[in-house]
């Protein structure tokens, strides 16, 4: 616990190293949590990502008498708390009745999810890309996750890595073409 309010403090004064100690340190426990959570392995990830840009934008607001842990936990159960609050839409029973005169009608809704043989090509695909995609060098992979997988734009993966937006465009390029290659190759 001490630890971890050495590492805010720093954070708190520019040390960029400490604040991606502390990400380092709570990545999977919060990664587990979401993904709990989500069910979504995905949706997980986007979320930890999400919760650790939150909790560095609210690292000033931390107060050291409570343990990190429990102020990024609770971080992450609001944004989890405001997905679901924008995802929620009005619901009607599958099982009631309509009444359309003397017939009683019971609605039929089709799966709007893909097929189990479709579900299943999907899985095999996203296998056979995350396999690519560990080839890539972690630098270059790190920009192209940052970019597909967690949606930033090149402007805010510039701001998150420090580097110029064409250095991030470039390196991102680079990735996609080994993957592509290397999608071809397999």
């Amino acid at each position: 616990m001490t630890e971890d309010r050495l590492l805010v403090s720093r954070a708190l004064k520019g040390d960029r190293k400490a604040y991606e100690m502390i990400v380092r340190k709570y990545e999977q426990p919060l990664t587990s949590y979401l993904h709990r959570m989500t069910g979504e392995r995905e949706a997980a990830l986007d979320f930890a990502q999400e919760v650790f840009i939150k909790a560095y934008c609210s690292l000033a607001s931390y107060r050291p008498a409570f343990k990190f842990s429990t102020w990024l936990f609770k971080i992450a159960s609001n944004h989890l708390i405001d997905h679901w609050r924008k995802k929620k839409l009005p619901t009607v029973s599958i099982d009631q009745p309509v009444d359309e005169g003397d017939d009683s009608l019971t609605p039929q809704i089709p799966d709007p999810g893909p097929s189990t043989a479709r579900r299943f090509e999907l899985a095999e695909i996203r296998e056979k890309i995350e396999r690519a995609l560990e080839t890539v060098p972690e630098a270059l992979r790190e920009l192209f996750v940052l970019r597909h997988v967690s949606e930033f734009s090149y402007e805010e993966i510039a701001d998150i890595k420090g580097l110029p937006v064409g250095t991030v465009k470039n390196r991102v390029f680079q990735a996609k073409e080994m993957l592509r290659k290397r999608m071809e190759a397999s």
